[in-house]
């Protein structure tokens, strides 16, 4: 992957992490924005491919901001954010 991949990557994760935040109501940092965007994209992507979901951008970023939804759930119950 080359630095400008790795650039909008980074930038998708972090814009799919504080959609996520906003829809869960959580008040988390930009880093960890990013973080949870980044692994929630994947764990989307992974249940979409495992479901056998078809792809395009707009089904893909619902699939990202979903799994992000999923992840930022997930951080709430272990105690990070505002519930």
């Amino acid at each position: 992957m080359d630095i400008i991949g790795l650039i909008v990557w980074l930038v998708v994760g972090a814009v799919v992490g504080w959609l996520a935040s906003i829809i869960m109501r959580s008040n988390l940092s930009l880093l960890l924005c990013i973080i949870l965007g980044i692994v929630g994209s994947a764990v989307g992507g992974f249940i979409a491919s495992f479901l056998g979901v078809p792809g395009g951008f707009i089904i893909e970023l619902l699939v990202a901001v979903g799994g992000a939804c999923l992840v930022v759930y997930l951080a709430r119950l272990i105690g990070l954010g505002k519930r």
